[in-house]
């Protein structure tokens, strides 16, 4: 029960299988989890990795299916008697191209990018142990999303008082506003990833103060980490970064080192924490 893992979400391809990579070749000290949604898929990462001398376990997750989260914290719990290592990576954009009206977008997006995130937050995040480390994938996006609201909403998302809820009943206010295009007048962006991200930003910010409250004695950092543009399936082949080169600040982050206090509940880029 004592075993160290870490396990990263939508893991079988991309910078989430870059993480799992640049754990490996770290020499985490335990096992390295490549949870997918596609068991096919997920099982396929896990023998390539294989071949390149790598050692993964493969367990499904579809982050949007809360049965299919509780049966990723039974298996923690039962296995490791909870998490070491919590990487949130697992999310989704539609393309430029898109032909879906805006509003699908937005609520498509945000249900996966956050409250989907959210509900596997809510599952794991009392398992992680001790010494723990979180980091949950954001984006430069949510910087920029930020600047783009109205002062009062900006002032809503930056109060260091924010609770979960008032949170969540934000991000809906914004898929109502895009379900009946009043976004814009509303002080929304109008990117619903961006957006998305900016919803995740804010909630690290508050499960960060939230674990430093109810859990002050046991060294937890969870942080939101920028990978920047990277060539993925998600952003396309004219991105800078490969996804060895996005991964690196997820992975600074998620092996911080025993008795670290910083960062706590930061955006981090580039390794550098960032202003929000």
């Amino acid at each position: 029960m004592s075993k160290k893992v870490a396990l990263v979400t939508g893991a079988n391809k991309g910078i989430g299988l870059a993480i799992v990579k640049g754990l490996c070749e770290a020499r985490y000290p335990g096992d390295v989890i490549v949870a997918a949604r596609s068991e096919a898929l997920g099982k396929a990462a896990v023998e390539d990795l294989k071949k390149e001398g790598h050692t993964a376990v493969f367990h499904q997750l579809d982050i949007t299916d809360p049965a299919s989260v509780q049966r990723v914290k039974d298996f923690l719990e039962k296995n490791y008697g909870g998490v070491d290592v919590l990487i949130n990576n697992a999310g989704i954009a539609f393309k430029a191209a898109a032909t879906e009206p805006f509003s699908e977008q937005v609520e498509v997006t945000l249900h996966t990018n956050f409250f989907s995130t959210l509900c596997v937050c809510r599952a794991l995040l009392p398992l992680v142990k001790p010494q723990g480390r979180v980091v949950n994938v954001s984006s430069f996006t949510s910087s920029q999303a930020l600047a783009q609201c109205s002062p009062a909403l900006q002032a809503r998302f930056r109060d260091p008082a924010l609770s979960e809820a008032e949170l969540c009943a934000l991000m809906q206010d914004f898929v109502s506003a895009a379900r009946t295009g009043t976004h814009r007048e509303l002080g929304w962006p109008s990117s619903g990833y961006a957006t998305s991200k900016l919803g995740l930003t804010a909630l690290t910010r508050v499960q960060a103060r939230q674990l430093s409250q109810d859990r002050p004695g046991d060294g937890i950092l969870l942080n939101a980490g920028d990978p920047g543009w990277v060539r993925t399936d998600m952003a396309g082949p004219n991105a800078p970064k490969s996804p060895e080169e996005g991964a690196q600040t997820l992975l600074y982050l998620a092996l911080l080192p025993p008795g670290a206090t910083a960062p706590h509940g930061e955006l981090v880029s580039e390794k550098k924490v960032q202003e929000w």
